[in-house]
């Protein structure tokens, strides 16, 4: 890019490209959204995380045009995408506020006890954030606001509220139901969750009857599972033995089209680097196609490399990142 200095366009929200000095007298561009800046430093949300750039390393900068839009089999905006999601993982209690959804579910999950900021809270944003804190105390959880990377989280990092967890949101299209597409027979799908396939989700604490009913909670969900052979030869009837990774294939329908959600995803420690990931999600995708859905996504934690490759190997893109945002105090 021409070595432009566009000051105007550096306004919280906007797409931007900033060409910056490296370290070694190299110069890098960081392409995204801008979501804060000051009289010290730049912060962009690239594809790839965010990159924060101090001033004085700037070299170029201007506004650019939005991206366009993804072909995942169904176009969604970012706040869209954020209200399909929220179907497949539904907690024991919503209150709304205006288009925000306060969520609780006894603790169970950061998605499910945080309060979905997208859209109008139909009030202004001090009165907004005193509904969120009152809902949580009431229910002794901790506040946390759960909003796309924009003005927004930007706006409630400067107020003080701590970042946890940056969460990419990934899409991928669905493949047309044919012969081809089928689910490896290697891989065991149940309508409810046995106690073995629970057992390979608990690494992230037990589940409990309150997770247990955000899991069932979807329109339509499967639990994956990998077996030792001699369970998979054979039902033993109890659901009882171990499971060598797990995942959760869940369907939503609606006015956005049917969508497929990848969640749960979990390999013992001692059967990683097998394919067995690749496994699960291959065989989600064809379940997902035999049931029309047309694309899918799935959320992971930003820092989580090794799992965003295995889902970039299932052809899976970012879409958009969102936060979570702990209230202070």
């Amino acid at each position: 890019m021409r070595h432009v200095l566009r000051y105007e366009d550096l306004v919280a929200g906007r797409r931007v490209v900033v060409r910056h000095r490296l370290p070694d007298g190299t110069a890098s561009d960081a392409l995204g959204e801008l979501v804060a800046v000051d009289d010290e430093r730049l912060v962009v949300a690239t594809r790839r995380g965010e990159v924060v750039v101090a001033r004085a390393d700037v070299l170029a900068a201007k506004g650019v045009p939005p991206a366009p839009a993804r072909r995942t089999g169904t176009a969604i905006s970012t706040d869209d995408l954020e209200r399909v999601a929220a179907e497949h993982w539904r907690p024991a209690e919503r209150e709304d506020l205006g288009d925000w959804r306060l969520r609780a579910a006894g603790g169970f999950t950061g998605r499910a006890n945080s309060a979905l900021a997208v859209g109008d809270p139909g009030c202004d944003l001090d009165a907004a954030l005193e509904r969120v804190r009152a809902f949580y105390a009431a229910r002794d959880l901790e506040a946390v606001v759960a909003a796309p990377t924009g003005p927004l989280t930007a706006e409630l990092e400067r107020r003080g509220w701590a970042v946890r967890t940056p969460t990419l949101v990934m899409t991928a299209p669905v493949p047309a139901p044919s012969p081809s597409v089928a689910v490896d027979p290697a891989v065991r799908l149940d309508s409810e969750p046995d106690d073995a396939w629970l057992a390979g989700y608990q690494n992230r604490g037990p589940v409990g009857e309150a997770g247990r009913r955000v899991l069932l909670s979807a329109d339509e969900q499967v639990f994956a599972s990998v077996r030792p052979s001699t369970a998979n030869a054979g039902d033993d009837g109890g659901g009882g033995g171990e499971v060598l990774a797990v995942a959760r294939g869940s369907l939503s329908r609606g006015g956005a089209g049917t969508w497929l959600g990848l969640s749960a995803v979990e390999t013992a420690p001692e059967h990683r680097r097998r394919g067995l990931g690749l496994r699960l999600t291959g065989a989600l995708l064809a379940w997902g196609a035999q049931r029309g859905a047309g694309a899918a996504f799935l959320q992971v934690a930003a820092s989580n490399d090794g799992a965003r490759a295995l889902y970039e190997r299932s052809g899976f893109a970012v879409h958009h990142e969102y936060r979570y945002l702990v209230a202070p105090g």
